[in-house]
């Protein structure tokens, strides 16, 4: 009986492992294929050639990428936006969350209703546009920085998080001891909230790195645009109309955005994919604490 039962575990373990192994595949070749396609001819890629490995080896795209004269005005003011975002979005976050994670906080039912109303219903591209012309916000990197730069969903994150893990006891030991509300957040919260400060830091950062939309309607000065709004530019630029070029002059421009396409890619992820992994130990646990119902 014990060897029937055994045998059905390993059948299972061994499905388990197959269809993990699929969605492994199915969310690491794409990324993989990026990584091939941008060192390889684009002919060969259009026609499906290009498959496991890179073929015709070339560094031209990427060459292309480093010489545009946009390209390191575009990492400089994207790193200065989310460097600046996203510290004072997880300091916010963590003080409001801190704030309303307090059971005997007058109004803080009453207020977290009104934050979550903001989840719903927003007040449109034209106020929002107007209101932030009237606030002299326009075409200014605080626009970049201060607009959206708290987030309801990471408020609730955070609330939920010291809520759970921080107990009411140790807040009374703390005031025994002389601890003010906010020499109780400076020195006993934040220390023991890194898991939930990882996880707020790499929701804002990604959000700020990705950001192109506010530049794209805030911003005219092009040494403000971040790095998505250029690498936008740049696809547009060798994106010429086909029809006023001759046969030779179209398929060359053509071959020059395929080659550009899949380097903008991988130009723009890389920060990204470089920072996870030491955010990666805390980001689990912070989840699944934050996200639990407190």
């Amino acid at each position: 009986m014990n060897s029937i039962a055994k045998q059905s575990d390993k059948t299972i373990d061994i499905i388990i492992y197959i269809l993990l192994g699929i969605v492994v595949l199915s969310v690491a070749y794409p990324l993989y294929f990026i990584v091939i396609a941008s060192f390889s001819d684009p002919t060969l890629v259009n026609s499906g050639k290009v498959i496991l490995l890179p073929k015709k080896i070339s560094f031209e795209g990427y060459t292309l990428l480093i010489n545009h004269k946009d390209l390191w005005t575009g990492y400089r003011n994207t790193i200065f936006y989310t460097i600046t975002g996203t510290s004072i979005g997880v300091i916010m976050t963590m003080m409001i969350g801190y704030a309303l994670s307090i059971k005997k906080f007058m109004g803080g039912k009453f207020l977290m209703m009104f934050l979550l109303i903001t989840l719903y219903f927003h007040g449109g591209l034209i106020p929002t546009y107007l209101l932030v012309q009237k606030l002299g916000l326009y075409n200014t990197p605080t626009i970049m920085i201060l607009f959206g730069s708290v987030s309801v969903f990471n408020i609730i994150l955070a609330r939920t998080f010291i809520r759970s893990t921080l107990s009411q006891e140790l807040y009374e030991a703390a005031v025994i001891d002389g601890c003010t509300h906010i020499q109780y957040f400076i020195r006993v919260v934040l220390p023991l909230s890194k898991a939930i400060i990882a996880v707020l830091s790499l929701y804002y950062g990604v959000s700020y790195w990705n950001e192109y939309f506010k530049g794209l309607i805030y911003l005219t000065d092009k040494e403000l645009y971040p790095l998505q709004l250029f690498l936008r530019s740049i696809l547009i630029e060798n994106a010429i109309d086909t029809e006023l070029l001759d046969v030779e002059e179209a398929l060359h421009q053509q071959r020059l955005v395929e080659i550009i396409k899949y380097g903008l890619i991988i130009v723009s992820s890389i920060p990204v994919l470089v920072i996870y992994p030491f955010l990666q130990k805390y980001f689990v646990k912070g989840v699944m604490i934050g996200s639990v119902k407190g």
